[in-house]
C-alpha cells in the first residue's frame, strides 16, 4: 500500500485549492449562508471546466474515470475552503447509483448532463421522525397504469431549489429493503418545497410529495434494488465526506495555531501556555491520523479492495477529529472566536453538521461493529 500521491494528484490538490481560493474566498461562504440556491455559480462552472465535476463518471459518460485517490484530493480541497457545492449529491450520489444500476438510456441522459455541471441531481432520503436506515423510508410509491405515484415528505434535501432532478428514495413494499430509486422533476404537479434552515446554515429544503406521478422509466434498477444500490453508493461515497472533513479540520488548525502565535497575553503569545500547547498538539495528531485512515480507505476503494470497515470507520473518526478541532479551536480563539469576524465558527458549525449528516456517529459504530463481530 502505497498512501503517497503522484505528481498528476499533487498538481490536482494545487489546481483545486487556487480555484476555491480564488471563487470561494470566505466572504463568498458567508454571503451563500441561507442563499436559496445555495452554490456560486461561478465556482460550478470553473470545476466543470476543470473536469472535477465528473471527475469519478466513467470518459464514455464525459468524465475523468478518475478513482477515490483523486476524488479524496478535490474533497480535501473542498473541504478546506468550505466551498458549498452540489457536486457531492449530485457527481456522487447520483451518479453513483445511476453508475451502479441505472438503465443505457438513464445513463446517457443524465451522467453527461451531471458531468459537465449542466444538471443537477439532488438526492431526498431522509423523512420528519426516522432514522438512517431502509425502515426511515416511509414515502411511498404506488404503481399505476402507466407508472408510479409518490407520496410522502422528505427533510434536508440540499440544493433543491437548484435541482434540474431529484433522487427520491420511496417504499415499494412491506419488506425492510423494499425501497426503490425515482428520478423526479421538481417541476411536477404535486412537489412543494420549504427552505429549512440548518446549523451550517446550507441550502437544504422540505420536499413533499403529494401524488406525484412518475413514468415507469423514472426508476432506477430493478424492483426493490433501491436500497442496495444506495447503501453501497454511500459506502464509497462517506469516504469523500470523511476527506471533507479532514481538510476543513487540517484548515482550522492552521488558523488556530497562527493565532495562538499571533494572540499575546501576560506579554508573551498564546502558543507558549503549556495548556494551549498541548491542546494544538493533540490535534494535530488526530489530523494526522485521521488524514492517514481516510487515505487508506480510498486507496482500499480505488484498488478495489473491502471498505465496509475502513469507510464507515474513516467518517467517524474524520467527523469527530473535525469537531473536536473546532471546538478546540473556539477556546484558543476565545471570545471572539464566535462572533461573525472570524471564521473559525464557520469550521465550527459545518463540522457537527457533517459529523451528523449522511449516516451519524451510532450508525458508523454499529456498520464497524458489525465487521468485527461477524468476522
Amino acid at each position: 500500500m502505497d498512501l503517497d500521491f503522484n505528481a498528476e494528484q499533487d498538481m490536482l490538490r494545487e489546481m483545486v485549492r487556487g480555484v476555491c481560493a480564488t471563487y470561494c474566498p470566505p466572504e463568498t461562504v458567508r454571503a451563500l449562508e441561507d442563499d436559496p440556491v445555495g452554490y456560486a455559480a461561478e465556482l460550478w462552472k470553473q470545476l466543470a471546466d476543470l473536469d472535477c465535476i465528473g471527475l469519478m463518471i466513467p470518459a464514455e459518460f464525459g468524465g475523468s474515470g478518475m478513482s477515490a485517490l483523486e476524488g479524496v484530493v478535490v474533497y480535501e480541497e473542498l473541504g478546506r475552503a468550505l466551498a458549498p457545492s452540489p457536486h457531492f449529491v449530485s457527481a456522487v450520489m447520483a451518479a453513483g447509483c445511476l453508475l451502479r444500476a441505472g438503465s443505457d438510456a438513464q445513463r446517457a441522459a443524465w451522467l453527461p448532463r451531471i458531468a459537465t455541471g449542466d444538471a443537477i441531481v439532488t438526492t431526498a432520503w431522509h423523512e420528519p421522525g426516522s432514522g438512517f436506515g431502509a425502515r426511515g423510508v416511509q414515502a411511498t410509491a404506488v404503481a399505476d397504469s402507466d407508472g408510479f405515484r409518490i407520496d410522502g415528505e422528505k427533510w434536508h434535501v440540499p440544493f433543491a431549489g437548484a435541482a434540474t432532478s431529484i433522487l427520491v428514495l420511496a417504499r415499494t413494499g412491506d419488506a425492510e429493503d423494499a425501497v426503490d430509486l425515482f428520478l423526479v422533476d421538481p417541476s411536477s404537479p404535486g412537489v412543494r418545497m420549504a427552505q429549512q434552515h440548518t446549523l451550517a446554515s446550507d441550502t437544504q429544503h422540505a420536499v413533499r410529495f403529494s401524488g406525484v406521478h412518475v413514468p415507469g422509466s423514472a426508476r432506477i434498477g430493478g424492483p426493490g434494488s433501491g436500497w442496495a444500490t444506495w447503501n453501497a453508493t454511500l459506502l464509497e461515497g462517506i469516504v469523500l465526506l470523511a476527506a471533507q472533513a479532514m481538510g476543513g479540520a487540517r484548515y482550522a488548525l492552521e488558523i488556530t495555531t497562527q493565532y495562538a502565535k499571533d494572540r499575546e497575553q501576560f506579554d508573551k503569545p498564546l502558543g507558549a501556555f503549556q495548556a494551549i500547547a498541548h491542546y494544538l498538539a493533540d490535534a494535530s495528531t488526530a489530523v494526522e491520523g485521521g488524514t492517514i485512515l481516510v487515505h487508506e480507505a480510498a486507496w482500499a476503494s480505488a484498488n478495489g479492495r473491502a471498505i465496509d470497515r475502513l469507510a464507515p470507520m474513516a467518517k467517524l473518526f474524520a467527523g469527530r477529529t473535525f469537531r473536536d478541532v473546532t471546538a478546540m479551536a473556539q477556546q484558543v480563539f476565545g471570545g471572539v472566536g464566535f462572533t461573525l469576524e472570524y471564521d473559525i465558527q464557520l469550521y465550527f458549525r459545518r463540522a457537527k453538521q457533517l459529523q451528523i449528516s449522511w449516516w451519524d456517529d451510532r450508525v458508523l459504530e454499529e456498520r464497524v461493529a458489525a465487521t468485527v463481530l461477524d468476522a
